[in-house]
């Protein structure tokens, strides 16, 4: 069974282009699915595992305390495993058929205040290399609300800051052109000027934007630590996560009347439904501004 797991994320890699991360997500999913099935169910053969095993395997994730959220991601996960499945003929049914994704309730993403950005924007200091770098990713992130794994990602020649603007391939290996504002684009420019090169990269040929303290390609995890680290110093105590500058880029926009279309565009989604939602965090600021400054509220 582990090696339909591997046939099934070498489709996903080469057929559909999913990102790396996407990957992996699925990898743990279906690694957990088929443990739960040799160990609790003992089926070893694909063709026996049923609709009430799988249903069995999503109680068993509830008993765990597992969200509604990751419940429904592994029903995803499995559902497009056992389709794969029936289309290559490894298996004769597929048991996911008619089978119910539970409603999620979709939090509202969380995000910083204009003076809260403000803050935190500047607390790198650009006295040397980490500081104009650190200046340079913040700045990029709220200018263009890219994700941190396209921010990482990014190489010097998809910056073209005569132009102002960046060139990102997102998630299917999507190519999206975004504006970079004046502010972004001259953060940019002295770190390019006059600190990507002290980073010392022993490979000449490195062509990341962003490079840790070995002149390597920044990491997601790097990026993270360096975030968190800001934050503190700049004295915001909100729960932070790499993607609250992305969040906060959408929700600013919006708030300032920015053209749904254009923000779903910007942000690279693929369904409208998924942008929509920082329409309500626009909406639940302005209730609180009215019951905060209403006279009869």
């Amino acid at each position: 069974m582990e090696e339909q797991i591997q046939r099934f994320l070498q489709f996903l890699t080469v057929e559909k282009g999913l990102a790396q991360n996407t990957i992996l997500s699925y990898e743990r999913d279906l690694k957990s699915y088929i443990h739960y099935l040799k160990e609790v169910e003992s089926i070893t053969d694909l063709n026996e595992a049923g609709r009430v095993h799988i249903v069995h395997f999503l109680k068993f994730l509830k008993d765990q305390g597992k969200s509604s959220k990751t419940i429904a991601r592994h029903i995803a996960s499995v559902r497009a495993f056992h389709q794969f499945l029936l289309r290559e003929k490894i298996t004769e049914q597929d048991p996911t058929v008619h089978l119910e994704t539970p409603k999620i309730e979709r939090e509202l993403p969380k995000v910083l205040s204009l003076q809260e950005v403000e803050t935190l924007l500047d607390a790198p200091k650009p006295h040397d290399h980490y500081g104009l770098r650190d200046k340079a990713m913040l700045e990029l992130l709220y200018a263009t609300g890219i994700r941190v794994s396209e921010l990482i990602n990014l190489d010097v020649h998809h910056i073209n800051l005569p132009m102002g603007f960046v060139r990102c391939i997102g998630k299917g290996t999507k190519e999206r052109i975004i504006p970079l504002g004046k502010t972004a684009a001259e953060a940019v420019m002295h770190y390019l000027d006059g600190g990507r090169a002290l980073f010392n990269s022993k490979n000449a040929d490195e062509n990341a934007l962003f490079l840790n303290h070995q002149g390597s390609r920044l990491t997601r995890q790097g990026f993270w630590k360096i975030l968190k680290k800001l934050a503190r110093e700049a004295g915001i105590d909100k729960d932070m996560t790499p993607h609250t500058l992305r969040h906060s880029f959408a929700a600013h926009l919006i708030e300032n009347g920015a053209d749904l279309r254009a923000v779903q565009e910007m942000l690279g989604h693929a369904d409208i439904s998924t942008t929509q939602i920082y329409t309500n965090v626009s909406k639940t600021k302005l209730t609180d501004v009215y019951r905060k400054f209403h006279p009869r509220a």
